[in-house]
């Protein structure tokens, strides 16, 4: 029977060592791993470097291949754990899959509900995005790391999921705007992850099971209590009930002032500041704020738990309510109550994501959890007043009820995935929200259009005031 590809490559002293010996690079051997196979070419090199026979190099026949872990119900037991392993996810139901660590060593906080993120781009921007708070993030598409990090794409100031979950051995950077290596980030802001994971076989079973718990373990001495961490996965509540918008919301107002980033300039000149918007921050995203800005509002960013009067204290032209975590009914407690005073001031309101579930909460509407959440940059959204479907990005596990809505609201988008509500609007009051992310660019602009009907919202508003 053939050898092993992974036990080849540990002959030859491991990637790095397999490169140089075969004159290839790390990427080239990273693809050795996802074939199952070495070229010929290099034979006669790994023959010659390992004392193995040609018939330990021929590609294994699909016969000859083990079952991949999460192919079987059953558990893997920790006496199976191989050895080349460093890492394990554990889930709920007490499955492990064992893998190789990278990033920072785990801890307490490497634990959360699993969910699937299906975008090939912009790993930095999801691991940062607040609405990933009590999250392990699995990435659907293989190749994570090769555009490096950089702050400039940082869409909060520390990541904010507790782990991720990745198939291929880190790529090397290779991007001009890249400072810093993923797994260099990852070590810096103490955030775990693994690689080796069959991720499909994850999605799978997201898909078809719905979410559960998971924690990834990374551990310095490289000890297992597999026992203790299957028992703390099962112990963590889940996100029904949980707000999180308390965690990852600012400490304190504060100005923005940074319009949408312009290749190879940077950010773009901002125009004139036609409108002063108070901007609720749940978990904002900056590009959210950058998008604000470049559509001429004078943005003030406030705490999620800002009142009403405190709001309207800054005699805001607008208010926009952000994305964020958790469960909107958890939020609402304190959230609802403000967005009400706001809408009975008159004044023009806007809602993404979370903001989308909580004005949905405040003009009577209910929210629940989905059975497979929407993570990633290629959702099809329909527009139900124009028939327009847009590519969106999202991130969301709850969502609101349609039927639930108000006679005075209707339903204005629509999801094609699923058929799930994707953005109101009221006749009762100036205020529409969405649930999917505008200022994200998976279409690559399909939804930016929301920002100027906010502003225009404002101007007609304004004039009819």
């Amino acid at each position: 029977m053939p050898m092993t590809i992974e036990s080849i490559i540990e002959r030859l002293g491991g990637a790095e060592q397999a490169a140089k010996l075969t004159g290839v690079s790390t990427e080239a051997i990273r693809k050795w791993r996802q074939a199952r196979a070495i070229p010929p070419k290099h034979w006669t090199t790994v023959l010659r470097a390992t004392g193995l026979s040609l018939s330990d190099l021929q590609p294994a026949t699909e016969s000859d291949r083990p079952e991949p872990p999460m192919s079987t119900s059953n558990p893997i037991a920790p006496a199976d754990r191989p050895k080349a392993a460093t890492a394990a996810l554990i889930l709920a139901d007490g499955t492990i899959l064992w893998g190789c660590g990278f990033g920072a060593y785990s801890t307490e906080r490497a634990l959360g509900e699993i969910c699937f993120s299906t975008g090939m781009t912009g790993y930095q921007e999801t691991l940062t995005d607040p609405s990933f708070a009590g999250q392990i993030i699995t990435f659907t598409f293989p190749h994570i790391g090769n555009t490096g990090t950089t702050p400039e794409d940082d869409e909060a100031t520390t990541i904010n999921a507790r782990a991720l979950v990745v198939k291929e051995d880190l790529t090397a950077p290779a991007n001009w705007r890249a400072t810093e290596s993923l797994d260099a980030w990852l070590k810096a802001q103490n955030v775990p992850g693994i690689c080796g994971i069959d991720t499909r076989a994850i999605t799978r079973r997201i898909r078809e099971g719905g979410p559960q718990t998971a924690i990834v373990a990374y551990p310095a001495d490289g000890q297992f209590d597999i026992a203790a961490l299957q028992a703390q996965a099962r112990a963590w509540p889940g996100l029904e009930g949980m707000d999180l918008a308390r965690e990852v919301t600012c400490a304190k107002p504060y100005a923005w002032s940074e319009g949408v980033w312009q290749w190879p300039h940077g950010t773009a000149p901002l125009p004139a500041k036609r409108h002063k918007v108070v901007a609720v921050d749940y978990g904002a995203k900056r590009n959210i704020l950058r998008c604000l800005a470049s559509a001429g509002c004078d943005v003030t960013v406030v705490p999620a738990t800002t009142t009403a009067e405190e709001i309207l204290a800054l005699d805001p032209a607008g208010v926009f309510l952000s994305n964020g975590p958790g469960d909107p009914a958890a939020t609402a407690s304190y959230a609802v109550p403000a967005i009400r005073g706001v809408l009975e001031a008159g004044k023009p309101l806007f809602g993404i994501c979370l903001g989308h579930q909580l004005l949905a909460l405040a003009l009577g509407a209910k929210t629940y959890k989905l059975a497979r959440g929407h993570r990633g940059a290629n959702q099809p959204v329909k527009d139900l007043e124009t028939g327009k479907v847009e590519i969106t990005s999202q991130n969301h596990g709850f969502a609101v009820d349609d039927k639930s809505l108000p006679a005075d609201v209707r339903a204005t988008h629509t999801s094609l995935f699923d058929g799930s509500n994707e953005g109101i609007a009221t006749s009762r009051y100036p205020a529409f929200s969405v649930q999917y992310h505008p200022e994200a660019s998976p279409g690559p602009s399909d939804s930016h259009y929301l920002f100027r009907r906010f502003v225009d919202l404002i101007d007609t508003t304004t004039k009819t005031a």
